[in-house]
């Protein structure tokens, strides 16, 4: 039997890049960090005090944020002023905010 999709499939191009950027954000503490980066640019000590993190768990998460192309950093002196570089990721943030997820976990079958 053949499914029938009710509107067109996204490009497989497109559902790699969204994977990836899923798999980059599947830490609590990268989200946590996009939403202290969505009012502007932060340092790590800022990240740091807000997160209540270790430096170096601040430092670790944004290392692969970094990679992955969601942050970018600019250096003042001897701070790194981070900043989110891809506003999808404050759309996926809005998508979570409106999809009604809790901490109630769910039954599968």
């Amino acid at each position: 039997m053949a499914i029938t999709m009710s509107r067109a499939p996204l490009d497989a191009r497109v559902l790699l890049d969204a994977a990836e950027m899923i798999r980059v954000l599947g830490h609590p503490v990268r989200l946590r960090i996009v939403e202290c980066l969505e009012d502007g640019e932060r340092t790590v000590s800022d990240l740091q005090g807000a997160l209540r993190s270790p430096q170096a768990a601040v430092s670790q998460q944004l290392a692969r944020m970094r990679s992955a192309g969601i942050v970018r950093g600019r250096r003042d002196g001897v701070n790194v002023h981070y900043s989110i570089a891809d506003e999808r990721v404050v759309q996926m943030l809005n998508c979570l905010r409106h999809c009604n997820v809790d901490a109630t976990p769910r039954r599968r079958h």
